[in-house]
């Protein structure tokens, strides 16, 4: 049962970091949206210390919260649902088949724009502004993915059987 109380409180340890790092995210989504992203704005990433900074926060974060959901909250939940954790694409396919994802082909895509923001970054930034763009709207999918772990966890905990602590 030790076993099982450790999960639990691993899961709510990442719920919780993991709303951080969305409320994070989103502010710097903000903060990003507010400049006119376009070409001239991704050609003067090299001139502008500011707008670099920003950025590179911003593609920090959208991959920090895409690996501890997907790497990590998802197998700790489940594990609790008494499912089998395999590779993440196992994972991220049954997580689809849970209704906790609405769709694995989705979050894969968004591993490929994490991937791409990184490579353009620091490659071309001419070939960022198209992936930026995309990842500023894929904001609002990390976040609902949070949302639909954090009501699988939920009903995994009604499920679960209530302890008595020994006296």
């Amino acid at each position: 049962m030790r076993k099982l109380e450790e999960q639990f409180f691993l899961a709510e340890e990442l719920l919780r970091i993991t709303a951080k790092e969305v409320h994070y995210l989103e502010r710097t989504r903000i903060r990003l949206i507010s400049h006119q992203i376009n070409l001239d704005w991704v050609n003067s990433l090299a001139n502008s210390e500011a707008y670099s900074d920003i950025l590179d926060a911003f593609v920090a974060r959208f991959g920090r919260l895409q690996d501890r959901l997907g790497g990590k909250l998802l197998p700790t939940l489940l594990r609790l649902n008494m499912e089998k954790v395999g590779s993440q694409l196992d994972n991220l396919i049954l997580a689809e088949k849970l209704g906790w994802l609405s769709s694995t082909d989705d979050w894969i895509e968004l591993l490929g724009l994490r991937n791409l923001l990184i490579h353009e970054y620091l490659q071309s930034p001419s070939d960022l502004l198209k992936p930026l763009l995309q990842a500023l709207e894929a904001v609002s999918l990390l976040g609902q993915v949070h949302l639909r772990l954090s009501q699988a966890f939920a009903a995994i905990q009604a499920k679960a059987p209530v302890t008595v602590p020994a006296s």
